[in-house]
């Protein structure tokens, strides 16, 4: 099944929504098997010192990209508007 790469990246000044809906969106991705996908990896972007998330980052493997978009459209990230770009592109697994 294909890889595919989520990276998103949150819209300026939306830490606190993040945080508001933080447990929200760590719920949501154990029901990525309902969506038709399978979460690799996740885990959130930081600032270059660790200190704030300024986005998210899946690889996820699933049919097609269509699966992958509905999965993010449903995200509570993406319904709250915390993330600003997303851009999904298909990976190709080299190692690991």
């Amino acid at each position: 099944m294909p890889l595919f790469a989520l990276h998103a990246i949150d819209r300026p000044g939306t830490l606190a929504l993040r945080l508001e809906h933080y447990a929200a969106h760590r719920a949501f991705v154990e029901t990525d098997a309902d969506y038709g996908v399978s979460i690799v990896m996740s885990g959130p972007l930081q600032t270059d010192d660790g200190e704030t998330m300024i986005g998210s980052l899946f690889i996820i493997e699933a049919e097609d990209r269509g699966a992958v978009e509905a999965f993010v459209a449903a995200d509570p990230f993406s319904q709250a508007g915390v993330w600003g770009e997303v851009i999904i592109t298909r990976f190709h697994r080299r190692k690991g």
